[in-house]
């Protein structure tokens, strides 16, 4: 397929990872969406192995990146898998699971990468023009840096996307890092002519500070490079929620937890797997008030938390053997056998198993849990994809999405969650909570009385929810927020003028200068 043309278009590239692609291709979604735009979201292929459930009309769908599920959000759309026809989910330090459309199609390593980047790349280029067929204006994020030289070959969401479908670039930089002004041009000095045309401007991001002061660095740029700046984005504190970039969950608490209303806060520690997935879910404990939650890897810091949490794994038995190997898995039973309140969700559920085999993402066979609940776990070659509802805790509704390949051959006597069929999900023993559902505490309720239950059971008595939470809410307002920076701080005029009509003819060629 010789490229892809349709309407309105703009690729957000950044110098780095966690530059904030994805935020700023949300804002720019949720702000054409207030003008009355017909748009959507495109991410060509993400690594992560935060996503989310995207059903379409017809009752099939898949999984898709989480970050295009919030975009799709800000675009007043439901998330489909079109938004990011391929995933790959990284199950080790060489080796990701392909999610193609939605649905996983197996596995490659680095080396083997190029035999299916062919068929890939048609995927990609006719699922964007499907989408510029049914919308008037595709916002695309690109993946981790246009500028990695020795990948450009096998690009299919940076320049090589951009280049078959003539779409116009901005890049966005991380000034919080420090060398935002080196990066950024940086970044353009090292693509090549063809691609260099297609770079239109720049974006900086998280800026603290004199704006003033800035502004010699901003016009330096624009010597330099023959090419505008469109704004300078201000940090701000309301971006927390749906964080993708693994590089958000580097260690510490998250969100801005709001003031207790009782007399207690609620501790929790949520474990920091290796191949730590879907660690959005602890985003919603965090929100409520009085709620701490931090993210650790020191079995010293279960020690005196109220609440523990084992999350998702893309590689549940690996990560069981990490857990043990960092002495987490002893202090997570202690824990356990102290009464207080323990949780595990997915991969973490499976781990607080009797038994797991698992022939499917380790290879491992039969191997032993925590023994925490009393459940036995098979891994299926195929993955569960749902999104189910049910109530708990006498009546409590109740609903989440289920991405999974381990699937509950033995479960206990007392589910977590009953469904509407009279089945049971999950389990509940004591103190020792397990789901396979992810999202389950984005259902308010639900979230209010499992804490009121995790409280009593730590002996938190003065803990109290707040009855005005709502997780719906705050990520609207997350996008709103999004929205808002870029009306405010952006050259709107100038971004529209570039998704209309495309990169300016005759931009510079700049060179690396040597000597």
């Amino acid at each position: 397929m010789g490229g892809v043309r349709g309407k309105g278009g703009l690729l957000v590239a950044g110098t780095t990872s966690d530059a904030g692609k994805s935020l700023l291709t949300a804002g720019i979604c949720r702000w054409l969406h207030r003008q009355g735009v017909n748009v959507a979201p495109f991410k060509a292929q993400n690594m992560s192995n935060n996503s989310a459930v995207a059903i379409e009309p017809d009752g099939t769908g898949g999984e898709i990146g989480r970050a295009q599920a919030l975009q799709a959000v800000a675009c007043g759309l439901a998330p489909s898998v079109r938004f990011n026809p391929v995933l790959l989910k990284p199950g080790s330090d060489r080796r990701s699971q392909v999610i193609v459309l939605g649905q996983a199609v197996g596995h490659i390593g680095a080396a083997n990468y190029a035999e299916i980047k062919d068929r890939l790349r048609t995927t990609v280029l006719d699922t964007l023009e499907e989408l510029r067929g049914r919308h008037d204006v595709v916002i695309c994020e690109g993946a981790g840096s246009p500028a990695e030289i020795n990948l450009r070959a096998m690009d299919l969401a940076n320049m090589g996307l951009a280049r078959a479908a003539d779409l116009p670039v901005i890049v966005v930089g991380d000034i919080d890092r420090g060398g935002v002004f080196a990066a950024l041009f940086g970044t353009l000095a090292l693509l090549d002519a063809e691609d260099q045309a297609l770079v239109s401007g720049f974006v900086i991001n998280k800026f603290r500070g004199d704006a003033g002061l800035l502004q010699p660095g901003v016009d330096s740029l624009t010597q330099l490079t023959g090419r505008p700046t469109f704004g300078v984005l201000p940090w701000s504190y309301d971006l927390w929620l749906d964080a993708e970039d693994s590089l958000a969950y580097d260690g510490r608490v998250l969100g801005r937890p709001a003031p207790a209303r009782g007399s207690q806060w609620l501790r929790v520690a949520v474990i920091r797997l290796p191949r730590l997935s879907n660690a959005t879910d602890a985003e919603a404990l965090a929100c409520e008030p009085g709620v701490q939650v931090r993210l650790t890897v020191e079995p010293a810091d279960l020690a005196d938390v109220d609440l523990v949490v084992v999350p998702g794994s893309k590689s549940t038995v690996d990560d069981l053997g990490w857990l043990r190997v960092r002495g987490l898995a002893d202090a997570i039973v202690r824990h356990a056998k102290a009464g207080r309140p323990l949780l595990g969700i997915c991969g973490g559920f499976q781990m607080l198993a009797e038994r797991i085999d698992d022939e499917v993402e380790s290879g491992r066979g039969t191997v032993s849990g925590l023994g925490l609940l009393p459940v036995d776990i098979a891994f299926a070659a195929r993955k569960t994809l749902a999104l189910p509802k049910g109530t708990a805790f006498d009546g409590v509704p109740v609903q989440g999405y289920e991405i999974h390949h381990g699937r509950v051959v033995r479960g206990a006597e007392r589910p977590l969650i009953r469904l509407p069929d009279g089945t049971g999900e999950g389990a509940v023993v004591g103190n020792v909570f397990g789901t396979h559902w992810h999202g389950a505490f984005e259902s308010d309720r639900f979230r209010r009385a499992f804490l009121t239950e995790a409280a009593r059971l730590a002996g938190r008595t003065g803990f109290e929810v707040a009855p005005d939470t709502s997780f719906a809410a705050l990520r609207e307002r997350t996008v709103d927020v999004l929205g808002d920076l870029v009306e405010e701080h952006l050259d709107t005029d100038a971004l529209w003028r570039l998704i209309e009509g495309g990169a300016p003819e005759g931009l510079p060629t700049i060179t690396a200068r040597r000597g």
